[in-house]
């Protein structure tokens, strides 16, 4: 079976690319991958001679490459818009195609369209032949909103690689907790609101807590909130890292945080459930899905600094239930390894090939 999947250049950064890797990452005899990159980093042009490229690059496949089905990773906004090109195209030279949806803001970029603009979305993705979401809650959206069809679509929650061991993190006193964020600096992630949350704190626990905050985006607002709060002791920024890094970091700390407002389902979360981390996060996209409240991880209402304060200062003062909620996290993210994940859209692959 030869696929061709469709998305973002895979010298981005962020989830979508990470997935994109991993299944470029199989090495299933059976199954032929080849990746066409729909956008790119650069300026408007870069984007626009990349996005051309790949159409040429799609159409050539399309008539010359034995191509059985397409596979397209869609986000909000411009995505959306690249996406249902690259649909039709593939639908008019007969060809099976899997949208594959990662947009933590598709909803709400999908509600201030235009109706007519959502009639011709709808339209065009009701013609594809499955539709793959990271979670029952997306699940729901997308069936009500797009009016697609249940059977078409399928659940398939992210998957991440399980590392063969992880650190033995007793539930001991320690002079100093590390708190880690990976992830966009901004507000959709709550950055802003874990700085406003840690200033908080009582002042004796700024010598117990240490975050380091890595990311892209707003880095120099970032720093001015840091400068602003006095809390140049306690908070460490860096831009993007790389994967070795985050592990590193990932090996080293006891608690990962993540309060955003919007997800689809986060690939760092997942990641931070694979070190066996305490999370604290929010009830957001697909995250409830996979943490439960006090079961394996905190949850907080987006925006609510209070919340993320009191839920830091549990963990810095109770050693036993950050330990127990990092056990938790790390033994319900095994479900969601990576040759399980392969299994399920070998599946999702062969049962559209058939279907259609």
């Amino acid at each position: 079976m030869k696929v061709l999947m469709l998305g973002e250049g895979l010298a981005r950064r962020g989830g979508i690319v990470s997935v994109q890797q991993l299944i470029l990452e199989q090495t299933d005899p059976s199954i032929e991958i080849e990746h066409i990159a729909t956008l790119v980093d650069g300026s408007p042009l870069d984007k626009i001679r990349a996005f051309l490229k790949a159409l040429l690059n799609l159409s050539r496949e399309l008539l010359f490459g034995s191509v059985d089905l397409v596979h397209i990773h869609v986000s909000e906004r411009g995505s959306a818009f690249r996406q249902a090109i690259t649909t039709l195209i593939s639908k008019l030279f007969g060809k099976p195609v899997v949208m594959h949806t990662h947009g933590s803001e598709f909803h709400e970029f999908y509600s201030h369209l235009p109706a007519f603009v959502k009639a011709a979305l709808s339209w065009v993705y009701r013609k594809c032949d499955r539709f793959i979401v990271l979670s029952e809650s997306w699940k729901e959206f997308y069936i009500d909103a797009l009016e697609l069809r249940q059977e078409r679509v399928t659940v398939l929650p992210n998957a991440v690689k399980i590392p063969d061991q992880i650190p033995q993190r007793e539930p001991t006193e320690s002079s100093q907790i590390l708190f880690v964020f990976f992830g966009r600096i901004g507000h959709r992630k709550g950055a802003f609101d874990l700085v406003k949350a840690l200033s908080l704190l009582p002042r004796e626990y700024h010598s117990q807590v240490r975050l380091v905050m890595a990311g892209d985006g707003e880095l120099e607002r970032l720093e001015e909130l840091v400068q602003d709060f006095e809390l140049q002791d306690v908070v460490s920024i860096m831009s993007w890292i790389s994967p070795a890094q985050r592990e590193a970091l990932s090996r080293e700390a006891s608690v990962f945080v993540l309060p955003s407002y919007n997800e689809g389902l986060p690939m760092a979360l997942l990641e931070a459930m694979s070190w066996g981390l305490a999370v604290i996060t929010t009830p957001v996209g697909g995250i409830p899905s996979v943490i439960q409240h006090k079961r394996n991880g905190l949850l907080v209402d987006p925006g609510d600094v209070y919340q993320i304060a009191d839920s830091i200062k549990l963990l810095i003062d109770d050693c036993n239930l950050r330990h127990e909620l990092g056990r938790a996290a790390y033994t319900s993210v095994l479900p969601f390894g990576s040759n399980k994940y392969w299994q399920s859209l070998t599946h999702v692959y062969t049962s559209t090939l058939f279907e259609s």
